[in-house]
């Protein structure tokens, strides 16, 4: 299952990307300007005896003011869509303090229990949650029961000690006999730090540091209730 995490021990991590829109603004800026200069000497260049085609000419002028539009407009979309994101970071920032499901890690700080939400496959007859450290590394397993109901983990290992404290991940593998029927990563609740903007959306900041987009949080509760 694809994560909008952003986090060095998620499979789905990755670095922020520069927005697409304005690498195309900039792109379209820089052609833009290559246009102009091309006409321009090409009209300062050209053969008196031989003056360019007025026909010729009438095109590349109209092309020149098409291209003209197109970057102006880029422009004023890239403002509206920053704007836009403004807003909607200020209207998010009633979840600072909040918990919010997504699929994303969830952070342990030696004490403290995770709530997963499990979603194994129907047919299942065995679910096992597998545990990841921030490396990706699996350094446990737990037995679940085929249910959807969420699972409190309380991050002890065999011997009932404490593992180091950091993000983990949760993948749930739902089995029928041998047969691996589903293997996804699970959703787990965490507690909004801070909002920020993340590539033209608004990302939510966690315990551990990682970044869920606002878009991919599937609930939202009161820690307090």
């Amino acid at each position: 299952m694809t994560s909008a995490v952003t986090s060095a021990g998620n499979p789905a991590a990755q670095s922020s990307p520069q927005p697409a829109s304005s690498q195309k603004t900039s792109g379209l800026t820089s052609d833009f300007e290559t246009f102009v200069k091309m006409l321009t000497a090409q009209a300062t260049n050209q053969d008196p005896l031989e003056p360019l085609d007025s026909t010729e000419y009438a095109a590349q002028l109209a092309q020149f003011s098409m291209v003209e539009q197109q970057t102006k407009s880029n422009t004023l979309l890239e403002g509206l869509q920053s704007q836009l994101g403004l807003a909607n970071m200020a209207a998010l920032s009633g979840w600072v303090g909040m918990e919010a499901r997504a699929v994303a890690p969830g952070y342990f700080d030696g004490s403290n229990t995770v709530t997963i939400a499990p979603n194994p496959a129907a047919a299942a007859d065995s679910v096992t949650l597998v545990v990841k450290n921030a490396n990706g590394t699996e350094v446990q397993r737990v037995a679940l029961p085929v249910s959807a109901e969420p699972y409190e983990w309380n991050g002890l290992d065999e011997d009932g000690n404490p593992l180091e404290a950091g993000e983990y991940s949760f993948v749930v593998e739902s089995r029928k006999g041998d047969d691996l029927l589903l293997q996804e990563y699970a959703e787990v609740y965490f507690k909004v730090n801070e909002t920020r903007m993340q590539g033209g959306e608004v990302g939510l900041i966690t315990k551990g540091g990682s970044v869920v987009l606002a878009s991919s949080v599937s609930a939202l509760r009161d820690p307090s209730g």
